[in-house]
């Protein structure tokens, strides 16, 4: 499908440029006659159009996010159908998505990545709140506005948590392996938990320009995923702060478990660290990732609590000692008192 730009569907879109392409439609910028003003369109591919799994899915995204109203998922206006074309008109964002964003600077720094981070789990957390689970998160689907606003986007694989059933499995699974859960890769149903792993990968990839696994293979990564422990970040980027890589490695939990349950946890862990004074970070060398069976030893938790005194402790103790102490002089006047006291 080439050459719909100056074409306009239903009579009321004019596309203009092409923004991108996706396995399943291409995305234009588009304007809208009516209401006069920029919109994206995305329009199923024209070897798709006669295939009702694809027809199906593609309706399935518009339903999803037209459901979702929140500041951090990209707005759906209309779903249409013309000239033998399936087409949703959304939101137009003008700014790149997050991929192009990382691509561009290598990495992010520490404060624009949790800013952004806290953005996308927010909007996230709101769709598992309203019983949706994306399934299929990474940088290219989350928008980055000029000012610095993130949008969720492409809700084509996105699945009601009320379809979702425990013992379902898929040998097909749709999506990007690269930011797969492991429970996603091996065909298991996927949970809000499951979309928190895809968060931690992408705040991975932020953090240290690359993602946690890397291989060509498709299969190759769905094990990885699944069985090999990710590289601390801060052995790719020494700037991260400790309490941050805890995080990152929680994220990545291999059990969903183990993970935070929601988007909405992730986001309030993060508000919270980054609420909190930051000490300066000394300069540290660089330093070669390890091979994966060199990272799984377990790294003692260290407590903001360790070298401070429990003065209640003391102060109880203290009590207790005198009033023990004070007794004894009494039991001895007593004894003194009263002869038959056994002494």
């Amino acid at each position: 499908m080439t050459g719909l730009e100056d074409t306009a569907l239903a009579g009321r879109y004019d596309l203009h440029k092409r923004l991108g392409v996706g396995g399943m439609a291409y995305v234009y910028r588009a304007y809208d006659r009516n209401l006069q003003r920029d919109v994206a369109i995305k329009i199923l591919r024209e070897s798709l159009i006669e295939d009702p799994s694809f027809q199906a899915r593609f309706l399935q995204e518009a339903r999803s996010a037209a459901n979702l109203s929140h500041p951090n998922i990209v707005t759906i206006y209309d779903f249409g159908y013309d000239q033998n074309r399936y087409f949703i008109v959304m939101e137009y964002i003008d700014g790149t998505d997050l991929k192009s964003l990382i691509r561009q600077k290598t990495r992010l720094e520490l404060n624009e990545a949790i800013d952004l981070m806290i953005q996308i789990s927010t909007g996230v957390g709101y769709a598992h709140r309203a019983g949706v689970v994306h399934c299929d998160l990474k940088p290219q689907n989350v928008l980055v506005a000029h000012d610095g606003r993130a949008k969720i986007t492409d809700f084509g694989i996105a699945r009601a948590l009320a379809t979702i059933r425990p013992d379902e499995h898929s040998d097909i699974v749709w999506g990007s392996p690269i930011y797969f859960s492991p429970e996603q890769s091996a065909g298991d149903p996927p949970s809000p938990a499951s979309d928190v792993y895809a968060l931690g990968v992408m705040f991975f990839e932020m953090l240290t320009g690359r993602t946690p696994f890397v291989a060509s293979n498709p299969a190759v990564l769905a094990e990885l995923h699944q069985i090999a422990p990710p590289p601390f970040p801060r052995q790719l980027n020494p700037a991260i702060p400790e309490t941050m890589e805890d995080i990152i490695l929680k994220i990545l939990s291999k059990e969903p478990s183990a993970r935070y349950r929601t988007a909405d946890q992730l986001s309030r862990v993060l508000k919270t660290f980054a609420a909190q004074p930051q000490q300066p970070l000394a300069s540290l060398p660089f330093q070669e990732t390890p091979p994966f069976h060199e990272q799984s030893e377990v790294r003692p938790k260290i407590s903001f609590f360790t070298n401070h005194i429990d003065w209640i402790a003391v102060l109880l103790g203290l009590l207790a000692f005198l009033a023990i102490g004070g007794l004894i002089p009494l039991w001895l006047w007593v004894c003194l008192l009263y002869p038959s006291c056994p002494f």
